[in-house]
């Protein structure tokens, strides 16, 4: 379950930083502390629905797409490990 959060976090980073916003300011418009962020985005914290939405609420995006990322970096690395 581990690797979820982390690619999870991976996804939330990346499009943060695409917007050209610092943990501080996700936090502050997703209503959650910058440090719960810096925990996500390292995949040290599994995310509430709550929380899952008032990211993706922040960062302009539906849910859908954060999960559909995730998902999508999930079955990379997959296929890549079948492949060694």
């Amino acid at each position: 379950m581990r690797r979820f959060e982390k690619v999870f976090g991976k996804v939330v980073r990346k499009r943060r930083r695409e917007m050209g916003l610092s943990q501080e300011d996700l936090g502050y418009l997703s209503g959650l502390h910058r440090t719960y962020i810096s925990e996500i985005e390292r995949g040290l914290k599994s995310s509430s629905l709550r929380a899952v939405v008032s990211i993706a609420a922040a960062l302009e995006v539906p849910v859908s797409t954060l999960m559909r990322e995730t998902e999508k970096q999930l079955a990379n690395e997959l296929i890549a490990s079948e492949g060694d």
